[in-house]
């Protein structure tokens, strides 16, 4: 999520409605090219420049949460261009969006510029429809360590040992 606006001058005040503030969800590889994806755009819808603008604020809501993600894209294969949908889970809607790529070049083999994103949204468990996705949000659900290694005290610690050591609890 990119924040950004014309700068206020002498021309042109805060009440100008050229000065009001624009807000676009972004998917790049960095912050970097998320700013120069910002600036094109600007430039097409508003036609300010990255010299008479700022960027207010690039940030993402709740990035410690694991959150359920839904895309609707439309891609070109090989055959045709296709409309599709897919969830993932992840903890910020940038880190989804490259699982989709991924996902897209792997089982498609669709490179990230045929890839066009029309919709995202973040989904409560309810609205998910992928069993993949609806595995996880088990109340029971629980990962098993199996094959734990225990850890000796430095002072019992060898290099060598005569017997294996035990890993099945």
């Amino acid at each position: 999520m990119v924040v950004g606006r014309f700068v206020p001058n002498a021309k042109y005040g805060e009440a100008a409605p050229m000065c009001k503030v624009y807000r676009m969800k972004l998917f790049a590889k960095n912050l970097v090219c998320a700013r120069s994806r910002f600036w094109y755009f600007m430039g097409r819808l508003c036609r300010v420049k990255k010299a008479n603008g700022q960027i207010i604020s690039i940030h993402e809501k709740k990035p410690l949460r694991v959150k359920n993600f839904g895309f609707w894209f439309r891609y070109e294969s090989r055959t045709g261009t296709h409309n599709a949908y897919k969830e993932f889970r992840a903890l910020k809607l940038t880190d989804a969006v490259n699982q989709l790529y991924q996902d897209m070049a792997g089982r498609s083999r669709a490179k990230s510029s045929a890839i066009q994103i029309l919709k995202t949204a973040e989904l409560k468990p309810s609205e998910c429809k992928r069993p993949v996705i609806k595995q996880m949000h088990s109340k029971t659900l629980k990962f098993p360590l199996p094959h734990r290694v225990p850890t000796t005290a430095k002072a019992y610690k060898t290099t060598f040992k005569a017997a294996r050591p035990n890993t099945y609890y």
